[in-house]
């Protein structure tokens, strides 16, 4: 009989780490209306967006003069609920407020 292998022992095949990606990013956009107030689109941004009210009140205005503005950049799910709490809070005043997703 042989004498064992030693030196060039076969090792189990070590699985390279799978790369963790992220998650693709999305904006939510926020469009102007006639009927929906400055004020209640700020409430918004501070409320869902956790803006400053100085940053809540560039946003309307710029979506005010420009017709829609980004809210911020979130991950798919995050965005989606973010549109949904805002069309909620809308809805619940009698505003046809209107966020939309748009990839990042």
């Amino acid at each position: 009989m042989g004498k064992p292998a030693t030196g060039n022992q076969t090792r189990p095949e070590v699985k390279a780490r799978a790369e963790t990606r992220r998650p693709p990013m999305f904006m939510v956009l926020m469009h102007n209306d006639d009927y929906t107030t400055m004020e209640f689109v700020v409430e918004a941004l501070i409320a869902v967006f956790r803006k400053s009210p100085t940053e809540a009140n560039r946003i309307m205005l710029h979506i005010h003069f420009k017709g829609s503005g980004k809210c911020g950049v979130y991950p798919y799910e995050v965005a989606e609920t973010k549109v949904s709490k805002v069309h909620l809070m809308a809805r619940k005043q009698g505003y046809p407020l209107r966020c939309s997703l748009d990839k990042a």
